[in-house]
């Protein structure tokens, strides 16, 4: 429960972020937005090495947080961009395919099991994202490609997240990324540089305390609970984004998104079922019991 709340609230955070973003790609490319999002996220961190002290810099583990952080800046540049140039809940609809992957990436790099209904589960969830791309129509775009690059890129995320989380704290976790964002994110932002004026400013600097408070809380989240359980959570978004894209920019939820978005989250939710009830039963019955085939 608490795994759950904790995932909920970097829900909120993350998507009031997404707003914040497209409101600043109005006036600023994506790669300067990631840049601001990172130094302002690094200014949101740093009451944790004050609570903490220097020793919560100290790690072992180094070259898989760099590894960890270019695959996490790359994410972040196509889900930018996707959050600035596509309609807002078709973006975040999109993202919402992360737990297909991670359910994938959990096999392949975790070891985790997952059975045949699981596996129903997530070929329905990637019918949902044809839905919404619709390959062959109008609608389908480079934009649609990017947007689900980056929903794959954030799953891998997830998973070295899970990994790096058996030997290190949260905060430290959250600190040595948003450290490292800086520097990757600055390359690329020098060759469009152009200062933000006005209440760009502000847009900015709330992507950054939004997003570092939104990490954390995930980061937090994922240490506590199992990854492919946790993550359909973040489908809670969705409605804020939706509400708040019609209200500010006027957009509506096309009804291939909101279909193809019904499908991806019940196969999401699902998913979530599953490994709850095989954590129940394999607390309650035991390992040998819990793990029956065909589920």
């Amino acid at each position: 429960m608490r795994a759950a709340l904790l995932m909920m609230g970097s829900t909120v955070f993350f998507g009031l972020m997404a707003v914040a973003i497209r409101l600043a790609s109005q006036t600023l490319h994506t790669f300067e937005i990631a840049f601001f999002r990172n130094f302002f996220g690094v200014i949101a961190a740093l009451p944790l090495l004050l609570r903490h002290g220097p020793d919560l810099l100290r790690t072992t583990q180094l070259p898989r947080y760099v590894v960890r952080c270019a695959v996490g800046v790359l994410s972040m540049f196509c889900g930018f961009w996707a959050i600035g140039h596509l309609p807002l809940a078709q973006a975040v609809s999109l993202s919402y395919s992360t737990p297909l992957f991670v359910t994938i990436a959990a096999v392949l790099m975790l070891g985790e099991q997952v059975r045949a209904r699981r596996w129903a589960a997530v070929v329905l969830g990637f019918v949902g994202v044809l839905v919404i791309v619709r390959p062959g129509s109008t609608n389908f775009s480079t934009g649609t490609l990017i947007a689900l690059s980056a929903a794959v890129l954030s799953g891998l995320v997830s998973i070295q997240i899970k990994q790096l989380s058996h030997t290190e704290p949260a905060d430290r976790i959250v600190l040595w990324t948003t450290l490292l964002w800086v520097p990757m994110s600055l390359g690329p932002a020098l060759f469009v540089w152009e200062w933000p004026r006005g209440i760009t400013w502000l847009w900015v600097a709330a992507a950054g305390v939004l997003g570092t408070s939104g990490h954390m809380l995930w980061t937090r989240a994922l240490k506590l609970g199992d990854v492919s359980a946790l993550t359909p959570i973040s489908f809670m978004q969705l409605p804020i984004v939706a509400t708040l894209g019609y209200l500010l920019f006027d957009e509506q939820v096309d009804r291939w998104t909101a279909i193809g978005a019904g499908i991806i989250f019940t196969a999401n939710a699902y998913i979530a079922h599953r490994e709850a009830q095989l954590a129940r039963r394999a607390a309650t019955t035991g390992p040998v019991q819990a793990a029956k085939p065909g589920e």
